[in-house]
């Protein structure tokens, strides 16, 4: 599928078309430019939650969903997965806050991340935190120390970085050293150094192998893998781990030849693994990016075309100060086009391939470098699908002081800007 055909695709799966114009949540997208200006984020609530219902009905009981905030931390966005059944996943005290400002109970929060600092450790456990997973030696010496001082015992998992990484996805989080968690070869001695915290009790763990995986067999595999952990560490304590938390990693298209995860797949694997689940333990996953991702459309305005030596450019008043993934400066090794379209020109014949770039003053400003688009003149829209999950505050917006770009959630043709 060529990028041209996987932004068609994406298009028609995930939003409506009028007259040639992108819907976002039943607002064409013409008309959030003119309310909003440019450049801008829309997040479709709709597409969210359908993202969410997808998961859950494929999960069908096997696993609770934990969103995972570090994807979109929006308050207004947390809620809605809030108010799906969600729990939340965070990474720092200040998506905490945002957790509880969008109206989680702190019993749904889960609270990981390889460096938390003793006061947000402090203020978590103060505020009666669900589970806090625990990634270092020290973290274990600070929460005993404050489980002391509060008089109180601290549920917390461990997180585990597990022997073999999740093969098929964009990043590596296990297999290899790694700053996150425990090595799996050395959980003997993590669970003896547990055993001498009496204010820490052991409820369950933490594995994340892999992230931006399309392979349902290689979730299924890495699923597998944490069940069996489970039951061993169950086995060394001598009960059944209250929580199994098999991390995220679930994965969305954004190149040409990418291919959605196949859900239908998942599901079939499901319930061999559902019957090795230890009683009395709850699997969780905490998908962020399947969730918000394909909800999300980054619109900017043409600022000029040109060309140069044989190779034309469409220069925006958007770039990778709003969307560093876009611009594959956000852990690529190799750079390749996220699907841009021209959202109120669709179904128009293209033009030659253009480069789509930024107003910043550096060549690392490119969202797209052979994109087909019809011919643009100035002001007319140029927009980045796929754009829900890692945009503003995944990237460095205060470089070259340019303005920050507007939020928006779009519901039932109510668009509704984000506080920043």
């Amino acid at each position: 599928m060529s990028g041209a055909d996987l932004a068609t695709a994406l298009v028609a799966e995930h939003f409506e078309v009028a007259g040639g114009e992108l819907v976002i949540g039943g607002v064409p997208v013409s008309e959030l430019g003119r309310r909003f200006g440019t450049p801008f984020f829309a997040y479709d609530a709709g597409v969210m939650r359908r993202s969410y219902r997808a998961l859950r009905q494929a999960l069908d009981g096997f696993a609770a969903i934990h969103y995972s905030v570090k994807a979109n931390p929006a308050v207004p966005v947390i809620g809605l997965f809030l108010s799906e059944g969600a729990g939340v996943e965070i990474a720092s005290i200040g998506e905490y806050r945002r957790a509880r400002a969008a109206g989680a109970a702190p019993e749904q929060i889960l609270f990981a991340g390889p460096g938390k600092r003793r006061a947000e450790l402090e203020e978590a456990v103060a505020g009666g935190i669900g589970e806090i997973h625990v990634e270092s030696f020290e973290e274990l010496e600070r929460l005993e120390a404050i489980g002391t001082a509060l008089g109180r015992t601290i549920a917390v998992a461990l997180r585990i970085n597990p022997v073999a990484a999740a093969q098929g996805g964009a990043m590596r989080m296990g297999g290899k050293p790694s700053p996150f968690g425990f090595d799996e070869e050395d959980l003997g001695e993590v669970l003896a150094a547990l055993g001498g915290c009496p204010h820490l009790r052991l409820a369950g763990l933490h594995l994340f192998a892999g992230t931006q995986v399309l392979d349902a067999g290689v979730l299924l595999a890495q699923w597998e893998h944490g069940l069996k952990l489970a039951r061993e560490v169950a086995g060394r304590v001598g009960q059944p781990l209250a929580t199994l938390d098999l991390g995220g990693g679930l994965g969305i298209p954004y190149f040409q030849g990418d291919a959605s995860l196949d859900l239908g797949a998942l599901a079939a694997g499901l319930p061999a693994l559902a019957r090795s689940v230890p009683p009395g333990t709850r699997v969780v996953v905490e998908p962020g990016r399947f969730l918000a991702g394909p909800a999300g459309v980054y619109v900017m305005a043409v600022n000029a075309s040109k060309r140069s030596r044989g190779q034309s450019f469409v220069v925006t008043d958007g770039g990778m100060h709003h969307h560093l993934a876009a611009s594959g400066n956000l852990g690529q090794v190799i750079k390749r086009d996220y699907p841009i379209i021209a959202p109120t020109r669709l179904g128009e014949p293209a033009g030659p391939p253009v480069s789509v770039v930024g107003p910043l003053c550096t060549p690392l400003d490119t969202l797209g470098r052979t994109v087909t688009l019809p011919p643009l003149g100035v002001d007319e829209l140029v927009a980045v699908l796929q754009s829900g999950a890692y945009g503003p505050t995944a990237s460095p917006g205060g470089f070259l002081s340019h303005p920050a770009a507007a939020e928006l959630l779009v519901e039932d043709g109510v668009a509704s800007p984000l506080p920043r």
